[in-house]
């Protein structure tokens, strides 16, 4: 018998592996303690794993596959890969071990690792999920300094076809970010978002509760937000194009006190699990685009690509070029724990307290929350950043390494010295006030550096400009701001780090 494992992030239908029943081959999906207990996750992650990889379980035996698969309480789960997978070879009289490549490095070791001492013959096979290959970021950006993902996007551009006429971009400009920075103020209109139906999502939860797996969040059966099937998955981006294509440029980096969705997809999930694929979701949105011109701009619909064959193949590639030493790195040498309330979300910050807490109730939050609030506030309170892996690596449904780690410590922390992101994402109030209504509701002084009741991001800011000055004197895109610094008068500034020193020292007290 041929065992093919299938992990949870590999739930791809259209696999090559699929396209032909073979009666010696078993494939095997897992749910492990192994998986759930690396890191505190998400209630709702948990589940939404869970009830995705039983949903293709059971369309891989409606097309006649052989499948063996471990529920997290079965009794012959020993809830670690290695072992299970022994137990496999035995059960089975294996002859032949495959797999696909994981797109995690710990599990890509621990694979290789078994392999390499197993007596069972292996084999690895690509995920056939994303439009480029590990190194193909790598073999891009040999001999430049600087890995710049405009000009990857524009190749990926280039090499697919996508928004292109005689290779030059569709519309006269390969960007349209400038057009995609409108804040929110109640119109136009935001739709219900699409909720996928589920019955498997409670019994899974009781099941997780019943184990003893500590996990972090709330849950509400009525308002989970994850497709658990390919099905689901393509209805999803379907509503996307009806519901939300129309606005989604214009508005992707708004935040709302009222919102949480905004005209976001939220198909993350859904791609990172790999129900769907990159290429097929952006030429479904471009012909949405095409047979309704006249009520979309192209602005919409470029940012959106942007983000799919941009940013998420240029962060993978990113991964895979400087594992393992990447999730190392903090160049910026900050060592401060992570506050109480990114698990409580209790603070008086408005713009904190409900980005934590909609990430607590949904297991997500658009990306601007996540770079710009709960991200920048990390930053500029010096967190490690392992304690801020962690918590964004736990607190997300659609978190996998490959696409968290580069965009939390390198996006996010800067802790990779400018690797993805040429100066560090900080801002003080007048971003935050600037791109959302927080400020409007919140009981600190978004134009206050001082007093009390002055915004913490404020005092915050100045202080990380000045403490972290030498390590930004020759990053040309931090200049401006080191000269606006070296304005401050010299008695004012101490009082600034005073009370961000303060700050610092007791967060969960703001």
């Amino acid at each position: 018998m041929i065992i093919r494992l299938i992990l949870g992030d590999q739930l791809n239908e259209q696999h090559s592996w699929f396209q032909t029943v073979d009666d010696s081959v078993v494939y095997v999906l897992m749910e492990m303690q192994q998986e759930t207990n690396y890191v505190k996750h998400h209630i709702q992650k948990v589940v939404a794993f869970f009830a995705a990889m039983r949903n293709f379980n059971d369309r891989l035996k409606q097309l006649g596959h052989q499948t063996h698969y471990f529920k997290l309480s079965d009794s012959e789960n020993t809830q670690n890969l290695n072992s299970n997978l022994e137990f496999l070879f035995k059960h089975y009289k294996a002859k032949q071990f495959e797999y696909q490549f994981p797109d995690e490095h710990r599990l890509d070791q621990q694979l290789s690792v078994f392999c390499a001492a197993s007596e069972v013959s292996s084999s690895a096979v690509d995920t056939e999920h994303f439009m480029t290959s590990r190194t193909a970021l790598t073999e891009f950006f040999e001999g430049k300094k600087q890995l710049l993902m405009e000009f990857f996007y524009r190749n990926m551009r280039k090499q697919f076809d996508i928004l292109v006429e005689g290779g030059q971009p569709v519309g006269g400009q390969w960007n349209f970010d400038k057009n995609n920075r409108n804040k929110w103020k109640g119109t136009p209109s935001i739709p219900e978002p699409y909720i996928p139906k589920n019955e498997q999502l409670l019994e899974i939860k009781e099941m997780i509760e019943t184990v003893g797996i500590k996990t972090l969040g709330n849950f509400n059966e009525d308002h989970f937000l994850f497709p658990s099937s390919r099905e689901e998955a393509m209805e999803q981006l379907h509503y996307f194009c009806e519901n939300l294509l129309v606005h989604f440029g214009d508005y992707q980096d708004a935040m709302h006190t009222e919102e949480e969705n905004l005209f976001h997809s939220r198909i993350s999930f859904a791609l990172n699990v790999k129900l769907i694929n990159p290429l097929e979701v952006v030429q479904k949105v471009i012909e949405y685009y095409h047979q309704n011109e006249e009520d979309i701009q192209l602005s919409q619909v470029e940012g959106f690509v942007r983000q799919i064959i941009g940013w998420r193949e240029y962060i993978r590639g990113i991964y895979w070029k400087e594992m393992p030493k990447y999730k190392t790195l903090n160049v910026l040498e900050n060592n401060n724990p992570l506050p109480d309330f990114y698990w409580t979300g209790k603070t008086k910050m408005n713009c904190v307290s409900h980005s934590i807490n909609n990430s607590l109730d949904h297991a997500y939050a658009h990306h601007i929350q996540r770079l710009m609030i709960t991200g920048n506030f990390a930053l500029l309170a010096q967190v490690h950043p392992d304690a801020v892996d962690e918590w964004y690596l736990g607190i997300y449904a659609d978190a996998v390494e490959w696409v968290q780690l580069p965009n939390t410590r390198g996006m996010s922390q800067w802790a990779d010295g400018g690797i993805v992101a040429t100066k560090p994402y900080v801002s003080a109030a007048a971003y935050i006030n600037k791109m959302s209504t927080y400020c409007t509701s919140c009981s600190y002084d978004k134009k206050q550096r001082l007093r009390d009741t002055a915004c913490p991001f404020n005092s915050l800011y100045w202080n990380f400009l000045d403490d972290k000055k030498e390590h930004f004197a020759k990053n040309n895109r931090m200049a401006m701001m080191l000269r606006l610094l070296e304005k401050i008068p010299v008695e004012e500034l101490a009082s600034i780090k005073e009370r961000a020193y303060n700050i610092i020292k007791n967060p969960d007290a703001y």
